[in-house]
């Protein structure tokens, strides 16, 4: 469990949990996010939201995963712009060590002949 911080004076945090961390990736729900300014305000938590509403329109809300980063995460009350770009720093920490986790278990074993 990780905690991310979601105001500038850091009195509030949310809770974000491995689970949380793998929709993301599932989705790429953070991949392009950001413009190229990298400016994150907002409007690119506001985009952030109406992609996830538009997966689980299309889905028709079966993603329990998904649901559970909604409420626990991009809708709590204490996100913020703030909370997003500490969210998206977390992201970029936790990628690569489980990019290394999934990439050894999809390949298969070779065989010896």
């Amino acid at each position: 469990m990780y905690k991310i911080v979601t105001n500038q004076s850091g009195t509030r945090t949310i809770e974000v949990s491995d689970t949380h961390l793998e929709t993301l990736q599932r989705y790429q729900l953070l991949d392009q996010l950001v413009g190229s300014n990298g400016i994150i305000d907002e409007g690119v938590l506001d985009k952030l939201k109406l992609t996830i509403r538009s997966i689980l329109s299309n889905e028709g809300g079966s993603d329990k995963n998904l649901l559970d980063l909604c409420f626990d995460v991009i809708y709590h009350s204490n996100m913020k712009a703030t909370g997003l770009s500490n969210l998206i720093a977390l992201y970029r920490q936790w990628e690569p060590e489980h990019m290394k986790d999934t990439t050894s278990e999809e390949q298969p074993e070779p065989t010896a002949e």
